[in-house]
């Protein structure tokens, strides 16, 4: 009975606010908590873009807006108790910084009211009483809220004029990335953890904020699989640490890679997006983590020799002999490294052969075959019966089979009233 007086209580005085910035509006009187009282009704429909249209007005025409802004979102995100109102507030938040370019006032003010304890997105402190299933409604806003809070503190990706004037140094690109790729890999697992469970999966708001969340996933991971590779083709460059730190991101990714597979197949089963704006996952082996982690070995090894050359030759000198012994070393393990990294630097998924060897003759008799090529043959028409190898040739029309990078580029947007594109132009500042 307290349950059901509680919830109706909820539902009053949300509506109740939203009446009175009607009321109030109608009278000539519109500010930023009227705007964010009418966006954020206790209903199950969309978010208005109008009103998203609007803050983008005033804080176009009044910089000093972000700050009101920032406020009254506060007060009304941390006094609600209804998981609508609350859940309209986090998507309202998340369309803006979607919106606005990585610089723009509005981050740093928010920033200023977390830091001042005003704003508390993590931890999160909502608990929702206007439903029967409160717990699955709490434990998702809290996860998005989760996700939006390291989302103000994601760096910007995006290279400034003034860098593309300077001459391209990949060294330091390839450290910059390291240090902000695990900050990346982060904001995928707080994507992930935002998995709705119960009555909250089921939801036409939780539906449309889903999809936010998967789209940015898109996104982050996209970013990541490019910067990883850019990272991998300059390693040997790196000093070690910078090394160990790129080892550990990229055995993080292949752990993130079949976790995010699993979660954009539930996503795909649950019908929040089109199976076609899905990206291809790539698999890391981990005949690739091992070959890098005897990299970084036989790195360590020859950082110690060195360092135990040098001491040696301080105390005595070095003679012909032994300079012809450190110098065949360092040539061996020069060539061992570069097998080591034609291993690491091949595709991050790759289908196994066979070690058997396959004679030139055969693969051109397989690349000039008209069945095979263009789909019309089967695969044990190039059977070899000895050794059991199956001939692989690429074919044009079937691109997203053949090509492990191929992503769809044409996507539809379903807008559902929102003013928050599929494609943002500022995602968090990646």
């Amino acid at each position: 009975m307290k349950k059901r007086i509680r919830q109706a209580f909820t539902s009053l005085k949300e509506r109740m606010c939203v009446s009175y910035a009607k009321i109030a509006t109608i009278g000539g009187f519109c500010n930023i908590v009227f705007i964010l009282a009418k966006a954020t009704s206790p209903d199950d429909f969309p978010l208005p873009s109008k009103y998203v249209d609007e803050l983008l007005n005033i804080f176009s025409i009044s910089p000093s807006s972000h700050r009101a802004f920032a406020l009254v979102f506060t007060r009304r995100f941390s006094k609600t108790k209804s998981w609508r109102v609350a859940l309209k507030c986090l998507l309202l938040l998340h369309c803006l910084l979607r919106s606005l370019p990585y610089d723009s006032p509005f981050r740093a003010e928010l920033l200023w009211t977390r830091t001042n304890s005003l704003l508390s997105l993590y931890p999160c402190h909502f608990r929702d009483s206007s439903s029967s299933d409160s717990q699955d409604y709490t434990t998702f806003l809290r996860s998005y809220a989760r996700l939006l809070d390291e989302a103000l503190d994601c760096f910007s990706m995006e290279i400034t004029e003034e860098e593309e004037q300077e001459p391209l140094n990949k060294m330091k690109e390839s450290v910059r990335m390291i240090e902000m790729l695990p900050q990346l890999q982060s904001l995928l697992d707080r994507i992930m953890d935002c998995w709705p469970t119960g009555a909250a999966s089921r939801s036409f708001l939780v539906h449309l904020a889903m999809r936010h969340i998967i789209h940015d996933s898109f996104s982050c991971y996209t970013t990541l699989k490019t910067e990883i590779v850019m990272v991998l083709d300059n390693l040997i460059q790196l000093p070690y640490r910078s090394c160990v730190a790129a080892f550990g991101i990229y055995k993080n990714a292949a752990f993130q890679a079949d976790k995010l597979s699993q979660f954009h197949e539930w996503c795909k089963s649950m019908g929040y997006c089109e199976s076609y704006e899905y990206p291809l996952i790539d698999r890391i082996p981990d005949i690739q983590i091992h070959a890098l982690e005897i990299f970084l070995n036989g790195m360590w090894q020859l950082t110690d020799q060195s360092s135990s050359s040098n001491i040696s030759t301080q105390t005595s000198p070095l003679t012909d002999e032994d300079g012809d012994k450190q110098g065949r070393r360092e040539r061996d393990f020069d060539e061992v490294m570069k097998k080591d990294m034609e291993i690491i630097m091949e595709p991050l998924t790759q289908r196994e052969v066979e070690s058997n060897s396959v004679g030139w003759e055969d693969l051109l008799e397989a690349s000039i075959s008209p069945n095979y090529a263009y789909g019309k043959g089967s695969r044990n028409d190039y059977l070899d019966g000895r050794n059991g190898w199956q001939m692989q040739v690429h074919n044009p029309y079937d691109l997203q089979s053949s090509n492990p990078f191929y992503q769809q580029r044409h996507r539809t947007n379903f807008n559902y009233g929102y003013s928050c594109p599929n494609t943002p132009m500022h995602t968090w500042g990646l």
